[in-house]
């Protein structure tokens, strides 16, 4: 049996340097006043600062898989993974530049020497442009079987959760219109992991009714349709969250599976009990909830013993 650590972390906006030339002439307009005085210095505080929580994974091996949002760009994102050397891996990226207005991104950090990306793909999720794609990196584990891994951020809830919300049903609908072409072109049985940043709580109607995600083993693999097992619902019933709003826990980075993953027969299966909320005690406020310490921005409120405004998730995935 071979066991894979696979973390999400949404990073708060992990943006190149101000004046970076990686940059496009449309985003240096937009983020001009956002990142001033975003310098190298404060770059590499913030890399420094998140790489210190993720090596901390994993008992202090960090992670065989990371999902993670708000990255501007692949060369940022390779500053992150190259902060990571001493931890015996050979991580490799895979990313893709979305469209979002702000340009951030999802992508995903993974040992090469435990998993193979063999393919990519990524969806655009439009609004009346398109914003936040959703990244699709099909793994191949090293007994050869497949693990299909789907990277999520979805629309956020600036400007009010509910005037927000249809953004966020337009993602889940793309969500389960790529799991059905997934079913489709694989198996019904395919093992399909969905992580992300999806602004919204287990029990939203984006959730639930548009991603086809339930609480209920039974449903999903009963289910004609591909319907997910959001792995969340127990951390949110004992009050935890991975993100706070006026100090109130909110699940919004979430963990789900296909019923490829849930059947007793499975040959991959997420381990019992391994899902958690990683809110390790130097990045952790304590309120009256354990609030995570922002990094911030140098043009608003920064902090430089900050992290992040979300909490890392992580499960074990075990290869049968």
């Amino acid at each position: 049996m071979k066991d894979y650590y696979v973390a999400w972390w949404n990073l708060e906006n992990l943006f190149d340097v101000e004046d970076s030339p990686q940059r496009p002439d449309w985003l240096k307009a937009r983020l001009k006043e956002e990142l001033r005085g975003w310098d190298q210095a404060t770059l590499d505080k913030k890399i420094s600062q998140l790489s210190h929580i993720i090596r901390k994974m994993n008992a202090g091996k960090g992670p065989d898989l990371l999902g993670v949002c708000e990255v501007e760009n692949k060369p940022v994102l390779e500053q992150l993974a190259n902060s990571l050397s001493g931890l015996g891996r050979s991580y490799r990226i895979a990313h893709h530049d979305t469209s979002d207005q702000r340009g951030i991104d999802v992508a995903f950090i993974y040992d090469g020497d435990k998993l193979e990306a063999r393919e990519q793909f990524f969806y655009t999720v439009l609004k009346r442009s398109g914003t936040r794609d959703l990244v699709q990196v099909n793994f191949r584990c090293e007994s050869g079987l497949e693990l299909i891994v789907i990277g999520n951020h979805w629309p956020s809830r600036s400007g009010g959760e509910l005037t927000t919300e249809p953004y966020r049903i337009i993602a889940a609908e793309t969500l389960s219109y790529w799991l059905e072409r997934i079913q489709e072109i694989k198996t019904a049985d395919a093992a399909v992991l969905v992580m992300g940043d999806f602004n919204d709580e287990p029990h939203s109607r984006s959730l639930t009714q548009y991603a086809l995600s339930t609480n209920n083993v039974t449903k999903v693999n009963n289910a004609k349709a591909p319907r997910l097992y959001n792995l969340m619902w127990p951390l949110m019933g004992e009050g935890q969250g991975t993100f706070y709003f006026d100090n109130f826990a909110l699940m919004l980075d979430q963990f789900l599976v296909s019923k490829g993953i849930l059947q007793q027969n499975a040959p991959i299966r997420v381990k019992a009990d391994s899902v958690t909320v990683e809110a390790f005690p130097e990045m952790t406020s304590q309120r009256d909830y354990p609030t995570p310490v922002r990094f911030g921005r140098s043009s608003t409120t920064l902090n430089l013993q900050g992290f992040s405004d979300h909490f890392p998730i992580s499960l074990i995935v075990e290869e049968v």
